[in-house]
C-alpha cells in the first residue's frame, strides 16, 4: 500500500499509528518524501517566489513550473520500480490524492485500488481554498525553527478540524519533526507551484476502472469539499465518504474511519 503525502508534507506525516493500523489489516505499508519534502532531493536551483505563485493563482496557463504533478506521479512509479512492486493499492492525501489521480490515469497497471483523501480535480471551479486562508499561505515560516514551529501551529488550528481540534503539543511535535527531516521553504513554494499550474484531469478521470473511494471533510478550508463531490463524480462507481466536521488534517479519531474506508476499497480489487 503506497501512501502519498500532500503539499510540504514529509513521509511523518503519515502518522505511525494510521499506518500500523493499516499494517495489522495486511498490508505492506510504504510511505516516502516526495522530492522538495524530507529526505528527498531538494531542487534549490529552481527559484519560485510569492509573485510566482500569485501570478499562477491569478493567470493560469501562463506559468511553467520547474515540475509537474506528472512528474511527481512518475518518482511514486520510479520508487515502486525500486522496490520491485508491480501494482500497488494507492492512498493519497490533498496534492497526493492529485498525484494518486494521475497514477491511476496514465499508471493504471500499476495501481490495484485508489482511495482519495481530501483532495480535487484539478479544475478550478471546485476544492477552491477559503479566502481567509491567503495570508497565511502566503506568509513566511520566519528564519528558524522556532518561528517555523509557531507558524506550523497556527496553520494546524486554521485548516484542522473544528470537531476533531487538534492538540497544541502534538501539532509542535509534528512541527520539529518536519524541520528537523528537512523542510524547505524553497521547496514547498516549487510544489505548490505545481499543484497550481495543474490540468483538469475531470473527463479524464472517467477512464479510472479500479476501485475508488473519496473521502472529504465538510469543514476542509484549504480543499472545499466540492473537490472531493467533483472527484467522486468523476469516476464510476467511486464510493464517497464525506464526513462532518473533519477539515484539512488527519484526526487520531477518525483513524479507524479512514483504515475501514481504504481497506474495503482495497478489498473490491481482490473482489474483481
Amino acid at each position: 500500500m503506497l501512501l502519498v503525502m500532500g503539499l510540504g508534507g514529509p513521509m511523518g506525516w503519515w502518522a505511525t499509528e494510521l499506518c500500523e493500523k493499516l499494517a495489522a489489516r495486511g498490508f505492506l505499508v510504504i510511505r516516502y518524501d516526495n522530492r522538495d519534502t524530507g529526505r528527498s532531493t531538494k531542487l534549490s536551483q529552481h527559484r519560485v517566489t510569492r509573485t510566482d505563485i500569485v501570478r499562477a493563482f491569478l493567470l493560469p496557463g501562463r506559468s511553467r513550473p520547474p515540475y509537474t504533478l506528472d512528474d511527481l506521479a512518475d518518482d511514486a512509479v520510479g520508487l515502486l520500480d525500486h522496490l520491485g512492486i508491480d501494482r500497488a493499492h494507492v492512498v493519497g492525501v490533498s496534492m497526493g490524492g492529485m498525484i494518486g489521480q494521475i497514477l491511476a490515469i496514465d499508471h493504471a497497471d500499476r495501481v490495484l485500488s485508489f482511495t482519495s483523501i481530501m483532495s480535487t480535480t484539478g479544475r478550478r471551479t471546485v476544492g477552491r481554498a477559503h479566502p481567509k486562508l491567503f495570508r497565511a499561505i502566503l506568509s513566511s515560516a520566519g528564519p528558524n525553527r522556532d518561528t517555523y514551529t509557531e507558524r506550523a501551529v497556527r496553520t494546524a488550528e486554521l485548516i484542522g478540524s473544528p470537531a476533531y481540534p487538534p492538540e497544541r503539543d502534538a501539532s509542535v511535535a509534528r512541527a520539529h519533526e518536519t524541520y528537523d527531516r528537512g523542510w524547505s521553504a524553497s521547496g514547498v513554494a516549487r510544489q505548490t507551484l505545481a499543484v497550481l499550474t495543474q490540468t483538469d484531469r475531470t473527463e479524464r478521470l472517467a477512464d479510472v476502472k479500479v476501485p475508488v473511494t473519496v473521502i472529504h471533510g465538510t469543514k476542509d478550508l484549504l480543499v472545499n469539499s466540492s473537490g472531493g463531490r467533483a472527484t467522486a463524480r468523476a469516476i464510476r462507481g467511486a464510493k464517497h465518504l464525506e464526513i462532518p466536521g473533519m477539515g484539512h488534517d488527519l484526526p487520531p479519531a477518525l483513524y479507524d474511519t479512514f483504515v475501514d474506508a481504504i481497506v474495503a476499497t482495497a478489498e473490491r480489487a481482490v473482489d474483481r
